[in-house]
């Protein structure tokens, strides 16, 4: 696996593709790239579906390259003809191809869902940076990805281009929690580190108990009390699902074992990770409830721009509290760990089960306790031999297979629920 120097390791900006550019932290990148014009050119672009905005994203930065994951859209009379030289495809495979464009520096990948694995894949296999906010990248491949983006560090190194100091930087996060803990990592030794704390807001139904949750809306989980995000990834955090996937990223990305990996409800979202060391101090990541932040972190490392967003103001902050996981309650918090503690293809499983359970509960087919309950039942039929039973993950293909059998089973799951 090679990398290719390319230059803006001379002075010149980085050049980046942005898979996913229309969701929450696809425009948020789209933000730092304008408050950075010297330092980051985006050369590429992905979504799903949303045409005009991609189109008017491609025309404000001048981008030759754009794609829809939606196949569809080819025969859309908005993308019938060129635009101004724009390149257009359509498809998965025209979405991931992105990721591997001979000009990129820098692949950031926020595709939702299990869509971006292969993105990702593909883009640590052509040696290019990868900043990941795809959680599923990891969930569900990081026996795959973390091997892949090792070997793209060595070969920073090797070519000369890795920091002096602190990890190569092919895999950046883009998430809060992993980002805060990477930063609270810099300049200390692994084998020193005691725990990670990841911290939890607790979602808009922390303290409710499970007959309360019963007949919880979409509206109603829908209104994060902290962070602005997508609806999916929204929906995860009311369920403390998205913690649980987080748990299983911070395993991958940072070789840790589940068992020094600990999760604390911070509800005001002021501290965003912790790492505790073998002496008993613990370093701390605070700062602005903006993704922002995160995201130039991982454009910028190893260096520091300007803040893209005000500073947090500590006179203002009033008080810090910390709660433990209600793991009785919120149900997927303990899926997740455990599928991650088991392993092989069963993250996959509890992955693709959530996510069809999600969509189903958006759309109002079925009810909020039964996300959780769809992924506990298909959990256990992958365990007791269904869908070829628990497996050692080995490739992109066995992980799709698998990944297409849990979503009909968990549709067939709720289909029954609903009778």
């Amino acid at each position: 696996m090679a990398y290719t120097a390319h230059a803006n390791e001379g002075g010149m900006p980085r050049k980046i593709v942005v898979l996913g550019s229309t969701g929450s932290i696809g425009t948020q990148t789209l933000d730092v790239a304008r408050r950075h014009p010297d330092k980051l050119e985006v050369i590429a672009l992905a979504a799903n579906s949303s045409v005009d905005a991609v189109l008017a994203q491609a025309h404000e930065f001048r981008v030759r390259n754009i794609a829809f994951g939606n196949a569809e859209l080819a025969r859309d009379a908005r993308l019938a003809s060129a635009h101004g030289g724009v390149k257009v495809g359509f498809g998965p495979e025209a979405v991931a191809a992105l990721a591997s464009i001979e000009e990129a520096d820098v692949v950031v990948n926020a595709l939702v869902g299990a869509a971006g694995l292969r993105a990702s894949y593909e883009a640590l296999a052509a040696g290019k940076v990868l900043a990941l906010a795809n959680k599923e990248s990891l969930v569900v491949g990081g026996d795959l990805i973390m091997p892949m983006a090792a070997k793209v560090d060595a070969a920073r190194r090797a070519a000369g281009v890795a920091p002096a100091t602190g990890p190569a930087g092919a895999l950046m996060p883009i998430d809060s929690e992993h980002g805060a803990i990477y930063q609270c990592l810099l300049g200390e030794r692994t084998e020193e580190v005691s725990c990670l704390w990841v911290t939890a807001s607790g979602g808009p139904f922390r303290g409710r108990t499970r007959d309360e949750l019963r007949d919880m809306t979409a509206a109603q989980a829908l209104k994060h009390p902290t962070w602005n995000m997508g609806a999916k990834i929204t929906i995860d955090s009311s369920t403390l699902m998205n913690k649980g996937l987080e748990v299983i990223e911070a395993h991958h990305l940072f070789d840790m074992p589940y068992d020094r990996i600990k999760v604390v409800v911070q509800p005001q979202s002021a501290i965003h990770s912790m790492v505790e060391y073998s002496d008993g101090s613990v370093k701390a990541h605070l700062g602005t409830t903006d993704m922002r932040i995160p995201i130039q972190f991982a454009l910028s490392y190893p260096d520091r721009w300007d803040a893209p967003v005000e500073p947090l103001d500590f006179t203002q902050l009033g008080k810090l509290e910390f709660y433990p996981v209600d793991e009785g309650t919120f149900r997927c918090f303990k899926l997740a760990k455990y599928a991650g503690d088991t392993g092989g293809t069963l993250p996959c499983v509890m992955n693709a089960a959530n996510e069809i359970a999600v969509a189903a509960f958006l759309r109002d087919a079925c009810g909020y306790l039964d996300i959780d309950g769809c992924v506990g039942a298909i959990m256990e039929a992958h365990e007791a031999g269904q869908g070829g039973g628990l497996q050692r993950v080995e490739s992109l293909d066995q992980l799709a297979e698998i990944d297409a059998w849990a979503r009909e089973a968990s549709a067939a799951w709720l289909a029954a629920r609903a009778k």
